[in-house]
């Protein structure tokens, strides 16, 4: 059998981790030892592993660093120093945590002991760093789940680890040609392999149960995704403030955690929608709650392949998405959805419209009813580049 290693952050319920799970529930056990190291030994899918693979013990220095202020320990004054120091010499998150590990994380990290065949680095930035600097497996692997340029990927940091890797996979055609554009030296090992999505395990999750939060009176609006500026929700509270201002009957419920949540719940009391915006917060199964909802929406400033919006075409949502650059890889306008301009007015227009047109959203629904969306079959993709 061969030694798999697979690093992650952790597995709370962003599609990354969603889509991690989705691998390795289809891969066949017998064929691949595999152990998961996450940073942060936490988040709702850690039940969803399946028995045959390990969560291995997450190395202290790691669980000290990544984990929270109480988790820091004697380790507490040098990572509050080190990260103040690394935000004043960057000019956003992502560079900050490059800058971090180059010069404070990544030389208190010791390698890890056992040999693997192959690595995966599920993710990009520091998960791809320690994939190269402290595994040792003859194959290294890291997954790009984004636009590269548009999530603002710190290109001067990443070339000297993706420059070591054996395969760089990313999620859609869009995302590869962006990859191209930035490293067309790497052509050669930039490969496109889509997001494990299994229908009839999504179809059969949905029908678990029926919401209890959803108010049954009112056109349910739903979105899901991490409460982080990349998913706009912002935008999506300014939105419920016009659609309030214009008395249309509503109440959108977002599922989902994340950094922004206090500023989230301060801009929603600013702007009198406490009564229509309700954050629910994490969700194990999501997919009951969008097959409840009356319209989905996804008002993204970037996306590599959404994972959820694969979810909700499969369960036959009526689907309000924003323009962001990839989101004609994964939607077709006026087909599968209804694709609208990257602004709170543009988003209250298309949900407005899909709570007041019938005939648009019936037709919809009867598209995405008839199409197969599973992509079960990507797990090949995926098994030979591991072999």
């Amino acid at each position: 059998m061969k030694k798999v290693l697979i690093v992650m952050a952790s597995l709370y319920n962003g599609g990354a981790e969603r889509s991690l799970v989705n691998l390795l529930n289809e891969l066949p056990e017998d064929k691949y030892e595999i152990d998961i190291l996450l940073f942060k030994r936490a988040g709702l899918f850690l039940n969803q592993v399946p028995e045959a693979y390990q969560v291995i013990d997450t190395p202290g220095v790691i669980r000290r660093l990544y984990g929270s202020l109480d988790e820091a320990g004697a380790l507490l004054p040098f990572k509050l120093i080190t990260n103040g120091i690394s935000k004043v010499f960057t000019s956003n998150d992502r560079e900050k945590r490059a800058f971090r590990w180059k010069y404070f994380y990544g030389p208190c990290i010791k390698k890890l002991d056992k040999e693997y065949d192959v690595a995966l680095a599920y993710i990009s930035g520091e998960i791809l760093y320690f994939l190269d600097e402290k595994v040792n497996a003859r194959k290294k692997i890291v997954w790009i789940h984004n636009d590269y340029r548009a999530a603002n990927h710190p290109r001067k940091y990443d070339y000297d680890h993706l420059k070591n890797m054996d395969a760089i996979v990313t999620i859609s055609d869009s995302c590869a040609d962006i990859l191209l554009d930035e490293f067309p030296e790497f052509k050669d090992k930039i490969h496109m392999i889509e997001n494990i999505t299994s229908s009839a395990v999504i179809k059969n999750r949905a029908n678990e149960f029926i919401p209890e939060e959803f108010d049954k009176n009112t056109n349910v609006v739903l979105s899901i995704g991490r409460l982080s500026e990349q998913k706009g929700f912002d935008m999506a509270i300014e939105a419920s403030a016009i659609m309030k201002k214009n008395n249309i009957d509503f109440k959108w419920y977002v599922i989902g955690t994340g950094e922004l949540e206090e500023s989230l719940k301060q801009q929603m009391k600013r702007m009198d929608v406490e009564d229509r915006f309700i954050l629910l917060g994490a969700r194990e199964n999501p997919y009951p709650y969008i097959h409840n909802a009356s319209v989905f929406v996804q008002p993204s400033r970037y996306e590599g392949k959404s994972v959820v919006l694969d979810e909700a075409k499969i369960l036959g949502a009526a689907i309000v998405a924003t323009n962001y650059p990839t989101v004609s890889d994964q939607m077709v306008d006026g087909q599968e959805g209804i694709v609208v301009p990257m602004s709170a007015e543009g988003i209250a227009e298309g949900i407005t419209r899909l709570i007041k047109e019938d005939k648009l959203r019936d037709s919809l629904k009867d598209f995405l009813s008839k199409q197969e969306y599973g992509n079960q079959d990507e797990i090949e993709k995926y098994m030979n580049l591991m072999d």
